[in-house]
């Protein structure tokens, strides 16, 4: 089992960002975390603060991975072309936040790449990774 998990622009920065929006681990802490709790999952981790990085590396994932799980920061309330690369992507996709987006302002309430996945969490921060790899099995053993 393998699954990509790519992260925008910002997440480089977490160990600088608010911490009560989005807790207190920086990327590395999260990676290690993951790697933890499923030790079985081979994961590449990806973050680029560029788009056409980010759509690039959605549009290679069908043929490397089973599955992708994306973060992809304040992109996804404005990126058309990762929504269309995500539409092109066939394997499971989820869209995680570390913050809690119904708690935050108006323009990060549309999210227009989260349409494109199967579904997205919101507001756990490093859990919502844990909680999308979860889910991921699940629909994977489907």
């Amino acid at each position: 089992m393998k699954i990509l998990i790519l992260n925008g622009p910002n997440l480089n920065m977490l160990s600088k960002r608010d911490k009560s929006k989005y807790g207190n681990k920086d990327l590395n802490d999260i990676e290690t975390l993951i790697k933890n709790e499923y030790p079985k999952i081979t994961f590449t981790f990806y973050q680029s603060n560029l788009e056409g990085e980010l759509v690039s590396k959605i549009q290679d994932a069908d043929e490397h991975f089973d599955a992708l799980i994306i973060n992809p920061g304040g992109y996804s309330h404005t990126s058309v072309a990762i929504h269309d690369a995500l539409e092109l992507c066939k394997i499971p996709k989820i869209e995680v936040h570390l913050s809690h987006l119904a708690n935050r302002e108006d323009f990060r309430q549309n999210l227009i790449t989260a349409k494109k996945t199967n579904g997205y969490i919101s507001g756990f921060n490093e859990n919502s990774y844990l909680a999308a790899i979860y889910l991921i099995l699940k629909i994977l053993k489907n």
